[in-house]
C-alpha cells in the first residue's frame, strides 16, 4: 500500500485443486448456461487471492488492482472474480503486467488523442466475417480523430505507412487473430495475409519507448488467446512490445461481434475523459455491458484485459 511496508499473505491450496478449479472456471465463464457454477468457482478463487487483503484494500480506498499472474491464472479474467455479492470489476479497475516495472508511464491524455483504426468486416480464408467491425470503427472515429483502414485498405504495407506517417497515440485493430506463447502461432489477420508477431519488427518501425510519440495503447479487438496455452498472454505482450506500445487491450477468448462493438464504443467514449485512466475507461465499458440484460453474463464483458501501463 502507498507509504506502507510490503504486505504478504499466502493461501495453501494443493496444485491439483488449483489447476482443476481454474480449468472449470475458464470453461464455465465462456458457456451460456453456467452462470451459477461460474459464480461459485469465481468466489473460490476470490477467496484464495483477494479475500485475505479485502479489508485492507477497502480501508485504503485503492481504486486499481494490478496483477502479475502465473500459470493457469493467466487464462482467468480477474474482473470476473466474485465475492458473493459483486464482481471484482464492480469495485476496482484492473490491469495486468508481466512484472512490476513500467517504462516511463504517462497518462494517455497528456496530448490530443489520435488513432489508427484498422479492421475487417468481410471473411478471409479460414476466418468468418465480422459485420459489426464497420460500426465499431465508425464509432471510434466519432470519439477520437482516426485514420481508417477497412477491408481491402487494411494491408500490412498500408498499416506500416499509417503508423510511420504520424505519431498516433492509439492503434486499434479489429480483426481476427490469435496469441500464443509460440511466435509461429501468434498473428493478426490483415486483408492480404496473416501478420505474424515476428513480422511486426519489420511492419512497425522500431520505436524508442521513451520518446513522446511511442504508441500508448494497442487495442486488439476480435482476437483471442490460444486455447489451453497458459502463457498466451505473453504472446499479447510480445505483440505490444514489437509495436512499441506501452499498453495493450486484448481478449482471453473469442468474442461476440456485437457485444465487442458495444464495449469498444463505450471504451473510447470514456477514454476521451481526461480525468480517467485507461484502466478506469475499460472498467466503465465492461460495467456498461454487465448492466445490460443482453450482455450481463461474464462471457461478454469479462475477457478483456489491459496489459501494461494502466494510467
Amino acid at each position: 500500500m502507498p507509504q506502507k511496508p510490503l504486505l504478504h499473505y499466502a493461501t495453501a491450496v494443493p496444485l491439483s485443486q488449483v489447476e482443476t478449479t481454474l480449468k472449470q472456471l475458464r470453461q464455465t465463464l465462456t458457456e451460456p448456461d453456467t452462470q451459477a457454477e461460474a459464480k461459485s468457482l469465481s468466489q473460490q478463487v476470490y477467496n484464495w487471492l483477494i479475500k485475505p487483503a479485502a479489508t485492507e484494500l477497502a480501508q485504503t480506498k485503492v481504486r486499481t488492482l494490478v496483477f502479475v499472474l502465473d500459470g493457469s491464472l493467466r487464462n482467468i479474467p480477474m474482473a470476473a472474480l466474485y465475492d458473493g455479492k459483486q464482481y471484482l470489476i464492480e469495485k476496482y479497475s484492473i490491469a495486468l503486467t508481466p512484472g512490476l516495472q513500467l517504462v516511463n508511464p504517462k497518462p494517455l491524455q497528456e496530448k490530443q488523442l489520435k488513432a489508427i483504426a484498422a479492421g475487417l468486416t468481410e471473411s478471409r480464408p479460414g476466418f468468418s466475417a465480422l459485420p459489426n467491425v464497420k460500426r465499431e470503427i465508425e464509432e471510434i472515429r466519432s470519439f477520437v480523430p482516426s485514420s481508417i483502414l477497412l477491408n481491402k485498405q487494411f494491408t500490412s504495407s498500408a498499416l506500416q505507412n499509417q503508423i510511420n506517417s504520424l505519431p498516433f497515440r492509439v492503434v486499434h485493430l479489429a480483426t481476427h487473430g490469435q496469441f500464443s506463447s509460440k511466435a509461429e502461432e501468434t498473428f493478426i489477420v490483415a486483408w492480404d495475409d496473416r501478420i505474424y508477431v515476428k513480422q511486426l519488427n519489420n511492419l512497425v518501425r522500431t520505436r524508442d519507448t521513451a520518446r513522446p510519440e511511442a504508441i500508448e495503447l494497442l487495442v486488439l479487438s476480435a482476437c483471442e488467446t490460444a486455447t489451453g496455452d497458459n502463457r498466451a498472454a505473453l504472446g499479447i505482450a510480445g505483440v505490444a512490445v514489437r509495436a512499441g506500445a506501452r499498453s495493450t487491450i486484448a481478449s482471453l477468448w473469442n468474442l461476440n461481434d456485437e457485444s465487442a462493438s458495444e464495449l469498444m464504443s463505450k471504451f473510447y467514449q470514456e477514454l476521451g475523459n481526461k480525468a480517467l485512466t485507461k484502466a478506469e475507461a475499460l472498467r466503465r465499458a465492461q460495467l456498461a455491458l454487465l448492466q445490460n440484460p443482453k450482455y450481463q453474463r461474464p462471457r461478454y464483458w469479462a475477457p478483456y484485459i489491459l496489459l501494461g501501463n494502466w494510467l
